[in-house]
């Protein structure tokens, strides 16, 4: 299929330079093929870049769920094992995922990097199911005015999870796994129950009781 052969071509390229080519027709070119078919695909590089992160969290995605014990993990382990999977991924690709996210990060400093917006909607929409079915099973408290907010603040913590990855320099990028370990732990602890829903608990008790 010829959009795979640019989407290839391209990571190759990448990889081998260390940044885009210079034009798509240089692109187009070496593959012999006419400029405007690349356009039949991909209105630009970004977009290819957007793809392949978005290629690595489907990835995760469907390795972690053919997984035989998926069916029987919570929303928790579930979370864990995407992230453990997608960083098997992001070895593998180390380099051009390095890359990627820098040129990003450098146009837009202390926001999303445009490369992972892809990435990033079909995550939140990920953790909005894991976590709805966690309220199904009380493994998520339901808290109807600020649980709409999770995916966006699950979306931080996947950000932090990727900013950890680019910088870790120990073996085999242990400091990463237990960084995700900790991460996804504070995390589940924050939207199940806990003292605040206990204290919410009472306060509704209090108001009630007082108006009888």
């Amino acid at each position: 299929m010829e959009k795979d052969r640019i989407k290839q071509a391209y990571l190759a390229y990448v990889l081998r330079k260390g940044t885009p080519p210079t034009s798509v027709f240089k692109l187009t070119e070496k593959l012999e093929l006419p400029e405007a078919e690349f356009y039949r695909y991909y209105p630009n590089f970004e977009a290819i870049d957007r793809e392949i992160w978005a290629d690595f969290g489907r990835q995760a995605r469907e390795q972690a769920a053919r997984e035989p014990v998926w069916a029987d993990y919570g929303a928790r382990e579930k979370l864990l094992a995407f992230y453990f999977t997608l960083l098997e991924i992001l070895k593998q690709n180390r380099s051009y995922a390095l890359q990627s996210l820098r040129r990003s990060m450098s146009r837009m400093p202390g926001l999303t990097p445009r490369v992972l917006d892809d990435f990033r909607q079909d995550f939140e929409t990920f953790v909005a199911d894991l976590l709805r079915t966690g309220r199904q099973t009380d493994e998520v408290a339901s808290r109807p005015v600020v649980q709409e907010q999770y995916p966006r603040a699950f979306w931080q913590q996947a950000l932090f999870v990727l900013g950890f990855f680019a910088k870790d320099e120990s073996l085999n990028f242990e400091r990463t796994d237990a960084a995700v370990e900790k991460a996804v732990t504070l995390s589940f602890d924050l939207v199940g129950r806990n003292t605040f829903d206990s204290a919410l608990d009472l306060a509704r008790f209090l108001f009630q009781s007082s108006r009888r």
